[in-house]
């Protein structure tokens, strides 16, 4: 095991926006948080302010995004600020949210990654201990495989395959998890969608927020977005956003190598569950 100063922010920061699936207005706010507690979303426009602790537990529903709640109160599309958080190594940290879904901002985790930055990083007298991963695990679906592997480095190697798009076909990236990669290489990368998905996902009442001003809609292969692409392989360097972000909530940083291929959420958290099994079934054996 590894040890290092646990971390919160320096100062309480918001930002507000709208909620892609909810099209509602919502302000997140960062707060500093004691050591120990962890990363707790706080529902402040509910009675009694209820907390919903970031962890894979709680992980209520994983279609189109990752949603997590306690006690009939649920906050969804968690994954870009968890990612951001894990990325910096924010290990306490109370999200306050007036809304039920966080601002998408662009669609990327760069919104998230400004906030940080702004209300600065804090070091704690408590330790963190980061874990390696002494033995593979892995998690299989039909055509969708995840492996982690023991590594000296928290790593992500993505391919993806969309068949049906002469765009995207496939992509593969590998990256090195940092703080410094995440900010230049994977946080700027927006969420995605085929056009020809968007009619299924609007009759299932999400992404009334939606536009293209926070996503990329790929038709056949025209990108349709405020803006070009950022970078040419961005859907598959999103994928890898969206990975870290739901394997954040096993609540505590580890070290391994994750190959996916083509997982989303539902598979992200599937992996998620069975390392943290492995790991608290290895802590147990380390405290007999």
């Amino acid at each position: 095991m590894y040890f290092r100063p646990q971390r919160t922010l320096q100062k309480e920061i918001s930002f507000s926006g709208v909620g892609i699936h909810t099209g509602k207005i919502v302000t997140l706010s960062f707060c500093p948080a004691p050591a120990n507690t962890g990363v707790v979303f706080q529902r402040i426009d509910l009675p009694s302010s209820p907390s919903i602790p970031a962890e894979i537990g709680n992980v209520l529903d994983t279609s189109r995004c990752t949603t997590i709640g306690v006690g009939g109160c649920h906050v969804q599309t968690v994954e870009h600020v968890l990612a951001a958080l894990s990325a910096f190594q924010i290990d306490n940290l109370y999200i306050q949210m007036t809304e039920a879904e966080p601002p998408i901002g662009d669609g990327s985790s760069s919104a998230f990654v400004r906030m940080i930055e702004e209300a600065g990083i804090r070091e704690q007298a408590d330790l963190k201990k980061s874990i390696p991963l002494k033995s593979p695990i892995y998690f299989s679906q039909g055509e969708t495989h995840l492996v982690a592997l023991p590594s000296e480095e928290f790593r992500i190697s993505y391919t993806m395959h969309y068949p049906k798009s002469a765009l995207v076909r496939s992509q593969f990236f590998s990256i090195a998890i940092t703080p410094e990669n995440f900010k230049k290489e994977i946080a700027p990368c927006r969420t995605f969608a085929l056009y020809e998905e968007l009619t299924a996902l609007i009759e299932r009442g999400l992404i009334r927020g939606g536009s293209l001003e926070n996503a990329i809609v790929i038709k056949d292969d025209v990108i349709l977005s405020k803006e070009g692409l950022r970078f040419s392989d961005e859907m598959v360097r999103h994928k890898i956003l969206d990975l870290v972000g739901d394997l954040a909530l096993i609540g505590f940083p580890f070290l391994a190598h994750i190959i996916a291929i083509r997982s989303g959420h539902a598979t992200n958290v599937a992996l998620g569950k069975k390392l943290a099994m492995h790991f608290a079934s290895h802590s147990d054996e380390g405290n007999r």
